[in-house]
């Protein structure tokens, strides 16, 4: 199984959530590009939040110096995007793939995160309750789905609200993953208690 994490917007608990998925899994990760933070990095975050010893961290397919969105953190290293140079790394295992911000940060001038999807992966959106999260929330589903793809499942982060969960789940028909509180840590304990509660509901995407 391939299981593409993406979010409403920016640090909504994408990586968090890819641990989670990770250590539930015992799947393989990679995050295709990476835009700044390349001393603590998501890959990093994801090695240093999961306990079992079966997943495998792929390189990144590029690893930009700058916090920005990837077409302008490429721009200026000095290179383009080149989706035709990003290729999946073989593995027999589960593969947990995240992308940059939303779906429509773009990678360079015609192409978007919403591009590094592929037909066979399970599409898990992370959405994060603020003013605004349920607009943002319903586009993103609807984006995904006009490009041809099927959103697998959803999983909700920070504190509870249950008329935002509800009004998106009713609106949408999306499989309800888990919601990951707001927690005083993410240490592995915390990830691996996560990766049990959500596990049934992953194993059935």
């Amino acid at each position: 199984m391939k299981i593409f994490v993406t979010g409403i917007s920016t640090d909504v608990g994408k990586t968090i959530a890819s641990s989670i998925i990770v250590e539930s899994l015992e799947a393989d990760y990679w995050k295709p590009i990476q835009a700044g933070d390349l001393d603590n990095s998501d890959s990093h975050k994801i090695k240093s939040k999961i306990s079992n010893l079966k997943s495998k961290i792929f390189e990144n397919a590029y690893k930009l110096n700058t916090p920005a969105s990837p077409h302008l953190a490429a721009e200026i290293d000095g290179i383009k995007i080149d989706l035709n140079k990003i290729e999946e790394p073989k593995t027999d295992n589960h593969l947990v793939i995240e992308g940059a911000g939303g779906i429509f940060v773009p990678l360079n001038e015609s192409e978007t995160i919403i591009d590094l999807i592929q037909p066979d992966y399970k599409i898990i959106v992370v959405s994060r309750h603020y003013l605004g999260s349920i607009n943002h929330t319903l586009l993103t589903i609807e984006a995904i789905q006009n490009g041809g793809f099927k959103v697998a499942g959803i999983i909700f982060s920070g504190s509870e609200n249950k008329s935002t969960e509800s009004i998106i789940l009713n609106k949408t028909g999306i499989k309800y993953i888990g919601r990951i509180d707001e927690e005083p840590y993410f240490d592995q304990n915390v990830i691996r208690e996560y990766a049990e509660l959500f596990k049934e509901n992953l194993l059935a995407l």
